[in-house]
This record gives C-alpha cells, sequence and structure tokens, in this order.
C-alpha cells in the first residue's frame, strides 16, 4: 500500500500512532529538499526535509536503483520525490527511516549553494533572507512565528474579542513622535495637492482607530504592521514590525493587567504544546535557560509595583547599575527594568503609574495629577515586554492634555467624538509581536524574527 505523506506525518505516526497503524503503511512517497547526502560505493544517505516538520526524514538508498550514480551527486539544496518503505527504528536515534526504491529529481542544485553543511553567522544569513528559513535557526523562529500568530487569534477569539484591521495609511501619529514614513505620489512637500489631499503617512499604530471599534464591539484586538522611521540600528529596532493592540470598553488599568497576564500565560503554553522540537532547539543551541525561564514565567504570579516604588527602590541599588543617574520622572532603561523583575520580583512584573510627562497623550491622569494610569510588563532576560494604559475618557482633560503638548487637534476631532458621544472608561495595550517572538525563542535580535527586516540602509528583498 502506497501513501502520499509528510515528515510530519511520519513523525506522528512513529511517535504517536498504533501498531496496527503502522502495520497499514508500508510504502510512502515524500517531496522536499536535500539537507545532507552521503554516499558510498553501495549505499547512500539523505536528511530530506519537507518543510512541515523541525527534524528530517532518513532516506537510505542502495545501488539497486537504476539512477544510483546520478542520485549520489545531488547535492544540498535539491529538490526531489522519493518513494520508498516505511520502516520504524525504535533502536536507532531516527525513529524511521525511508528504504528508497524511487528518486526523482524535482529541481537540481548548482554548487555555488551558499548553504553547506557547517554553521553559518546570522550576520551571514541576513544578506541571503530569500534562503536562510532552510537552516534548522530560522526553521525553528519562522515555524514558531506562525504558530505564535495562531496563540494570539485562538487566545482573542476564545475571548469574545473582535478582529480589528485598522488602516496602515494614516494622517495621524498616535503616539506624538512624529517619526512617521510619508505616503506620497509628489516630489515635492505640497501635499494639498497630493492623492488624500494632505499630508499622508504610514501607522505608528492602530490604537486610535482601535478605540472606535471598542465602544461599539466593547472588546477588539488588531493585529497588523507598523512603521517607525525611527534612524536607529540596535538590535530591538526595525521600521517595520507587527504589533498586537487590544482595546476593551468598561474597563480600567487592572482589566488590562489581567488580559496582559492571560494573554502572556497562554501563548507561552500554546507554542510549548505546538513547538517541542523547535524550543528544544532553541533551549540546546540559542538560549540554554530559555524553557526553564518561560515556564517560570507561566507559572508565576505576576506582582504590581508603581513606578514610584521603583524608582524608591533603584536610588536603594543605584551603584549597581551602568546608569547610576536614577530620578523620579526618567525613563527607566533595560537594565533597571530588569533588576527590578529579575532582583527585587523574582519573576513578571507589572510597573504601573508613570509620569505623566514621559508618556503618551491619551493615557488617564490619576488624581495626583502627576502620574497617568499605564502599565508595563517587565520579564526576566528582557525587561519590557508589553505596554498598556486606561485611556482618558474625559474629554476636558483630553483636550487640556493636547494642549499642554502642544498637539493640533485638526485631524483628530473624530478622536474627541469618541469622548463626545457616549465616552466611556476602557483600557488596552500594545504588545510588539516580534518581540514576544525574541521572548519565547531566545532570538537576540529582531532582524532574525522578521522574514525580511526592514531597517536603516537595509532594502535587500
Amino acid at each position: 500500500m502506497l501513501s502520499d505523506m509528510t515528515v510530519r506525518e511520519l513523525y506522528e505516526l512513529t511517535l504517536d500512532g498504533t501498531d496496527m497503524e503502522k502495520d497499514q503503511v508500508e510504502y510512502v512517497s515524500l517531496q522536499g529538499w536535500i539537507r545532507t547526502n552521503r554516499s558510498g560505493k553501495n549505499v547512500g544517505f539523505i536528511a530530506l526535509n519537507d518543510g512541515t516538520y523541525f527534524r528530517n526524514a532518513q532516506l537510505v538508498y542502495s545501488d539497486s536503483l537504476s539512477n544510483y550514480a546520478e542520485v549520489s551527486k545531488y547535492l544540498t539544496g535539491t529538490a526531489i520525490s522519493v518513494t520508498g518503505k516505511y520502516l520504524p527504528t525504535p533502536e536507532n536515534k531516527q525513529p524511521f527511516e525511508i528504504q528508497v526504491t524511487e528518486v526523482v529529481l524535482e529541481g537540481s542544485c548548482d554548487n555555488t549553494y551558499p548553504l553547506q553543511k557547517k554553521r553559518h553567522s546570522f550576520e551571514y544569513l541576513r544578506e541571503i533572507g530569500h534562503l536562510r528559513p532552510r537552516t534548522n535557526t530560522f526553521s525553528a523562529v519562522f515555524r514558531v512565528r506562525s504558530v505564535l500568530a495562531m496563540a494570539i487569534h485562538e487566545f482573542f477569539q476564545d475571548q469574545g474579542f473582535v478582529y480589528v484591521n485598522t488602516p496602515i495609511i494614516t494622517g495621524n501619529d498616535a503616539e506624538g513622535a512624529g517619526e512617521c514614513f510619508t505616503v506620497t505620489t509628489r516630489g515635492d512637500a505640497e501635499y494639498d495637492q497630493d492623492f488624500f489631499g494632505k499630508h499622508a503617512s504610514l501607522t505608528v499604530s492602530g490604537q486610535l482607530q482601535g478605540e472606535a471599534y471598542a465602544l461599539a464591539f466593547r472588546d477588539i484586538y488588531t493585529f497588523g504592521p507598523t512603521f517607525r522611521a525611527e534612524n536607529s540600528n540596535t538590535t530591538t529596532h526595525a521600521a517595520e514590525f507587527w504589533m498586537i493592540e487590544p482595546e476593551m470598553a468598561f474597563a480600567d488599568l487592572n482589566d488590562d493587567m489581567d488580559l496582559i497576564e492571560d494573554m502572556v500565560r497562554f501563548c507561552i503554553q500554546y507554542v510549548e504544546d505546538n513547538c517541542p522540537e523547535e524550543l528544544k532547539f532553541f533551549n540546546e543551541m540559542i538560549d540554554k535557560g530559555l524553557l526553564e525561564r518561560l515556564d517560570h514565567v507561566k507559572n508565576s504570579d505576576f506582582r504590581r509595583m508603581t513606578y514610584t516604588e521603583g524608582i524608591s527602590i533603584l536610588e536603594q541599588h543605584k551603584d549597581r547599575f551602568e546608569n547610576k543617574d536614577i530620578f523620579w520622572g526618567m525613563d527607566l532603561n533595560t537594565e533597571h527594568e530588569r533588576f527590578l523583575c529579575e532582583e527585587i520580583a523574582h519573576g513578571p512584573l507589572f510597573l504601573t503609574d508613570y509620569p505623566k510627562e514621559i508618556k503618551a497623550f491619551y493615557m488617564r491622569n490619576n488624581d495626583d495629577g502627576k502620574t497617568v494610569a499605564a502599565c508595563d510588563l517587565l520579564v526576566p532576560g528582557v525587561g519590557e515586554l508589553v505596554g498598556g494604559s486606561q485611556r482618558e475618557e474625559r474629554l476636558d482633560v483630553l483636550e487640556q492634555r493636547m494642549d499642554e503638548m502642544g498637539m493640533k487637534k485638526e485631524g483628530l476631532q473624530w478622536y474627541l467624538d469618541l469622548r463626545r458621544y457616549g465616552g466611556c472608561k476602557h483600557a488596552g495595550f500594545g504588545l510588539g509581536f516580534e518581540r514576544f517572538i525574541m521572548y519565547v525563542t531566545g532570538m537576540q535580535n529582531i532582524r532574525d524574527v522578521i522574514p525580511f527586516a526592514r531597517t536603516p540602509r537595509n532594502l535587500l528583498f
């Protein structure tokens, strides 16, 4: 009996299937790409990967093949179709092998193929981004990316959130930072003559539009690309990245933090359940403490501490830091955030109630007049992972805050309308998807967790 199967199906059959199911599979056909091919005078071995599973299938072929001499010369990267006998091998490192009876060449690969059986630096692999998904590391990274995206959708859908696609082209800067890419059809700056009749840019956030939908559907989330024209070459910045931005009506900051905590726990468990081989690889080859750290976060209490309390603690330990200039009102550095969650909280920590001067205009003013109802989730090994806030629902307070910051209300009247027409307390947060992938995989550079990175002076693909 001949069965068309994938490598994933063969592993599932071998590792999880019953003996009766195994007995029903005798001959199989596979298609994929050669990772390695070594041959002797009478027998050869091919490691075949078809993209469906992290591990390879081992193919054993002998000189009984009519095209043995040809197959023995197939190079790494060659695409082939194979028919052969399925044979479980529980006593070996490989749980099964395919004793090949036929090999058909689907696509040859010449000897200039840049991926060979040796370690390549991540810097080198970024230069061949169209080929790097064929390596072990990036096969694992981008399968985790896919699974983690599904985890995000399942989490919010199961909770009744409505998925909203906010615009990529916008007329406002949600953060007020001004670091936007201009979208234009003109070669000058006369935007009143442009396609939209005004200055347009790529979105830095879907939050403001998301708020409009939360005040109709109650609970919504966005999940899409965002853009920042920030000329930064750090390991955590990219010009194009993806953001998850939920928004909840009739919710305050505590509700926001509860949602963040539930989401992080769910997503870690989901990836552990669906990518065990990939996480095992990352734990062995990229970050040897990864699995322990993920389990620790998943099983920890998420502590809560005000920014003011955090500053007081940091002042007492300022000699521990490279930046010893600790003062109320500062933006915390990563070293400060990591100290608070790793040395003080010994686990994930929500830092809350930040000074309003260092936070966005839309965050709700607290009664002290100095702080806003904001939170950052700090996690061991990284620092800030998620940022959220209760939104300012009081029209007069919001307008006053915009005036204080010198913001133009033109173009944001629709946003102010949300406070005029049935506005209520609401809250939400933003999670940079790539940053979350980095945390779950242990990868250290944002360029290595997005398929084709967009960074300053880099537009290769």
